[in-house]
């Protein structure tokens, strides 16, 4: 997990240590690595991801990456015990501008710090046209059990809005590539509410991600995100700004289109084939386990401790080097911060929330369904789930 802007937080130890607290329960709801590749060929307009084209490294390049990690693998297995990783996630960034035996490198660093479990699930992440055929087999062979492809859209216009690099019809022919290579949970990401997209575009979209016999796919709003170049063109009245009744309109085509293709939503913003189809990565994210990101302005979470990395691969690199945790800041949680998270994460998913200690008066009736001790969203609860948790939460 990686975010664009770093929160505030005390300072973390040159050492990296956690407080004793943090590991009384270690791994008992699962332990994952999130890999950080923070590198780019160039930057999507919407995107306010850490993330580097080879202009703005200040030097760093990918073989000092490379090292850097493994230092930090060297100073996390000091810290935290080694108990075997359940999964792997890496994200970017464009993950792909690695080779397939450097991504191979890496995942044979993270056993060797730790040991990978043998059923464990293996992400990286892709852009449609940073694969190949070979490379895809290659990542396969390697040990990748799953990969996330961005498609966003299939309309050339909305991708050319998005500054994707990629042609409509490279994501879905990627994907079928992937299950061709041997990989069976293969996810596209799909963007919803792009500016000057049309029902039909996002109609087309779903129709060539579906048709690609995928058994994930993910689906998001389009967020404007400040300081990127769409909101810079949403400011100036170059674009209109994306309109949330459109959003839910799309949302729900979604749903509709998604289920009718055997997709069944598990979290808000995600359908899968069956249960194995899930990301089981991000239900550990979800579900408050433990997990080590590594890499430049990666975020961690062990035992309520959230800490955060140093932001550019330069300067990772050199605290790195020079003995020291890459740790910016961190913040350790309390027992009310932790409850509103998991409120929060798991109100998201289709599994829902334990009843006891809500109060589902507060919650506006039709957005919530209650079975056998638990409350999960209905369709219009998942369209107004941020103000269902703010009802739960008041």
């Amino acid at each position: 997990m990686v975010m664009a802007q770093l929160p505030d937080g005390e300072p973390v130890p040159e050492n990296g240590i956690l407080p004793e607290s943090a590991l009384a329960g270690f791994g008992r709801r699962g332990f994952g690595v999130y890999l950080h590749v923070p590198f780019c060929a160039s930057r999507c307009g919407y995107c306010d991801f850490n993330t580097y084209t080879a202009s703005e490294l200040g030097g760093a390049d990918i073989d000092g990456y490379l090292d850097a990690i493994e230092a930090e693998l060297r100073l996390a297995r000091g810290i935290v015990p080694g108990r075997p990783v359940d999964t792997i996630f890496v994200g970017g960034g464009t993950p792909t501008m690695l080779s397939p035996a450097q991504l191979c490198r890496l995942l044979d660093a993270i056993n060797a710090t730790w040991g990978i479990v043998g059923d464990a699930e293996i992400t990286t992440e892709a852009n449609p046209e940073s694969v190949t055929p070979q490379s895809l087999r290659q990542l396969r062979d390697g040990g990748f059990t799953r990969i996330s492809l961005g498609m966003q859209s299939a309309s050339a216009p909305v991708l050319r809005i998005l500054d994707r690099q990629h042609t409509p019809g490279r994501a879905p022919q990627a994907a079928i590539q992937a299950r061709e290579a041997g990989f069976t949970h293969v996810n596209l990401d799909l963007i919803y509410g792009t500016p000057g997209e049309s029902a039909d575009d996002f109609d087309e979209s779903l129709d060539r991600a579906t048709g690609a016999g995928v058994d994930h796919v993910s689906a998001y709003s389009l967020i404007v995100e400040d300081g990127t170049r769409l909101a810079a063109r949403v400011r100036r009245g170059e674009l209109a700004a994306p309109d949330d009744d459109v959003a839910a309109d799309r949302y729900l085509a979604a749903e509709q289109r998604l289920t009718k293709a055997g997709l069944n939503w598990y979290e808000v913003s995600n359908w899968a084939a069956d249960e194995q189809a899930r990301c089981r990565h991000n239900l550990l994210y979800w579900r408050g386990g433990d997990w080590w990101g590594l890499g430049p302005g990666a975020h961690s979470h062990v035992g309520g401790v959230r800490w955060w990395n140093v932001k550019h691969p330069k300067r990772y690199a050199q605290r790195l080097g020079e003995g020291k945790s890459p740790g910016l800041g961190r913040e350790i949680l309390t027992a009310d911060q932790r409850h509103i998270e998991s409120i929060l994460l798991g109100l998201r998913l289709a599994e829902g929330l334990p009843t006891a200690g809500l109060d589902l008066a507060r919650v506006q009736p039709g957005l919530l369904e209650v079975k056998d001790g638990r409350a999960t969203l209905t369709l219009r609860g998942r369209l107004m789930a941020d103000a269902v948790v703010r009802d739960l939460l008041t």
